[in-house]
């Protein structure tokens, strides 16, 4: 799907952008700067890998565990979760139907202090 700068981006077009043609399970939907925004839908198990920016990560539907650096916490629809650039984390235990807005933003490396 080719993004356009628009100020919106409605969730039924983020839903049909993904899986992509190549069976990616996440979509790239408006670039600003540093700002990135993706749509994103594990299937069975997440295996990303840490990212080298900060990340934030808006629950759309679903429910499950969110790890992240030897913690692990519950989450829901609603929720938003956050992993520092270079940290190790992942989507456990989660529903069928988990869908999260990924909003990556800042520096290579992150911005920790």
């Amino acid at each position: 799907m080719e993004f356009s700068p628009s100020r919106i981006i409605k969730l039924a077009d983020a839903q049909m952008a993904i899986p992509t043609r190549d069976g990616k399970l996440y979509a790239e939907l408006f670039s600003h700067g540093t700002l990135n925004v993706e749509i994103y839908a594990p299937k069975g198990i997440d295996l990303q890998q840490p990212h080298t920016r900060d990340e934030l990560y808006i629950v759309v539907a679903g429910r499950g565990w969110f790890f992240v650096e030897g913690e692990r916490m519950q989450f829901g629809p609603g929720d938003a979760l956050f992993a520092a650039a270079g940290e190790v984390h992942r989507f456990e235990d989660f529903t069928e139907d988990l869908l999260v807005w990924v909003v990556f933003y800042g520096p290579e490396g992150g911005e920790r202090a």
